[in-house]
């Protein structure tokens, strides 16, 4: 029985190079809706995939807000369709012009972004004056990762009100994603948001008693995603939920998503040994992290013995039946930097190579 990741053309593609399959995208996004319960719940990030196609095929699916993090990934949402797009990325320097040169290109689309000082706001509010616009600003929470975002509290109470009383920025809403909880049982998983959230239930209290109330609560990500579906009133931020990987599929099997990117290599050596070298080297395969940084289908147990540019040599006690020019099919461990290493991807269905979409957002300079 031919395996659903296989290619019936093999001969068609160059690799190293990732392959998508649509339908099994497509029913990523149906169980993303399942578990917020409608797609109005849904503000998915777009860096794990980066390619306007699937952003309108959550447009399709009646997702209509989005989450990016770089000008790029903004600006590619936009043109595909997307009306109400978060920018979860510090603004500052150059960036500020570029995103208003974006804005105003699209003048029936939603842009706000985040902010975590009264520096960078004051930054906003000078070039939105200058371009006499009002912009939705979401005030980015830090409630344990401690890589952007103000901590819960008078500090934080005191940006509010500065954001309230601007003529040219609206307080949208707070934006709490809590990257850092990736406990792999799902009810650990769970005592942590709440352990973590219950400073930002405190802080909207506190703000609600100086009648301020933020519009949107933006929270989580991929891990956590199924837990702030439990309170109604959170917008729920997955991205890695679309394509997965390897690591999200063996950390948390609880959320049921499908790998949907493939990465296809082929043998290039078999230089001694028990070695078999395949040309998917550090510029295919996201590599920051601890080896193995794929989950290869088909060869079993394998330890990796070198790394570089273009190669990966593993060695494997299987490695007589395989051949040089082989393909060979895994999952990375990390899709989304992956995605990035890629201009363009293969669009398979039914066994087939039918398209090739361009990872549009890759770029850092759109």
């Amino acid at each position: 029985m031919t395996s659903w990741y296989s290619l019936k053309n093999e001969d068609e593609i160059l690799t190293p190079a990732v392959l998508l399959y649509p339908e099994r995208i497509k029913e990523n996004i149906r169980r993303m809706i399942a578990v917020a319960g409608t797609p109005r719940r849904l503000r998915p990030h777009v860096k794990t995939h980066k390619i306007p196609q699937i952003v309108q095929m959550q447009i399709n699916a009646g997702i209509n807000k989005f989450k990016c993090a770089t000008l790029a990934e903004l600006q590619m949402v936009a043109i595909a369709g997307g009306k109400d797009i978060l920018l979860s990325y510090p603004l500052v320097g150059p960036a500020l012009n570029q995103f208003f040169s974006i804005i105003r290109r699209f003048p029936d689309t939603r842009f706000s972004v985040t902010i975590d000082n009264t520096s960078s706001c004051r930054d906003l509010e000078k070039l939105a004056a200058v371009n006499s616009l009002r912009i939705p600003v979401f005030i980015d929470i830090d409630n344990g990762m401690h890589r952007t975002g103000i901590a819960p509290g008078r500090e934080a109470a005191d940006l509010a009100r500065y954001i309230q009383s601007s003529g040219h920025l609206q307080l949208a809403g707070i934006h709490v994603y809590d990257g850092h909880i990736r406990d792999a049982d799902i009810e650990a998983r769970r005592k942590s948001v709440e352990k973590q959230f219950k400073s930002v239930l405190d802080f909207l209290a506190f703000l609600e008693n100086k009648g301020i109330r933020p519009e949107e609560m933006v929270c989580g990500g991929s891990p956590t995603f199924p837990v702030h579906a439990l309170a109604e009133n959170r917008t729920l931020s997955p991205g890695t939920t679309l394509l997965w990987d390897s690591r999200h599929d063996s950390s948390f099997s609880d959320e049921g998503f499908l790998p949907a990117a493939v990465l296809a290599a082929r043998i290039v050596s078999k230089p001694m040994g028990k070695l078999l070298c395949l040309d998917l080297g550090h510029k295919a395969v996201a590599s920051e992290m601890p080896h193995p940084r794929v989950k290869f289908f088909d060869i079993g147990k394998f330890n990796t013995e070198n790394h570089s540019e273009e190669h990966i040599v593993i060695s494997t006690e299987n490695h007589s039946g395989f051949s040089i020019g082989q393909v060979i099919y895994a999952l990375p461990v990390h899709i989304c930097p992956t995605m990035a290493l890629h201009e363009q991807v293969y669009v398979v269905e039914e066994g087939r190579v039918i398209d090739k979409w361009e990872v549009t957002a890759r770029k850092r300079i759109y």
